[in-house]
């Protein structure tokens, strides 16, 4: 099987292992059949959006130990929604998102353009 690729054209990279995201929980924003949420957009959080998604439904801030879930923080990275991403960039608080470890299929929903706006500056 191929890699995955990344919104720039290359290979998929790490988005995050502590805490352990992605779909597969393998550090990877990869997608599958049964990843309906395409959970693709590495994005590092900040306050405004996990406020926003907690308000949208979708608590990613409280910890839920039986899922082995931490809950998250501003500055951890995390695979987001690509639909949820382009949410956040309607309402003004688009966390900023990691292009080499964002896969392909967000574009399908995002735009390139407006992800590399709101691209973090990388090592």
């Amino acid at each position: 099987m191929a890699e995955a690729k990344n919104v720039l054209g290359t290979n998929l990279e790490i988005c995050c292992t502590s805490p352990m995201t992605g779909y597969y929980r393998d550090g990877l924003c990869n997608t599958g059949g049964q990843d309906f949420g395409m959970h693709v957009v590495c994005a590092q959080m900040t306050a405004e959006f996990l406020e926003f998604t907690k308000s949208q439904g979708n608590d990613l801030s409280t910890p839920v130990p039986q899922f082995n879930f931490p809950g998250l923080k501003p500055g951890d990275r995390w695979c987001l929604c690509a639909a949820r991403w382009q949410e956040a960039l309607e309402a003004g608080v688009a966390p900023p998102v990691v292009l080499a470890s964002t896969h392909s299929r967000a574009l399908e929903v995002c735009n390139l353009d407006d992800m590399k706006k709101h691209s973090l500056a990388e090592k």
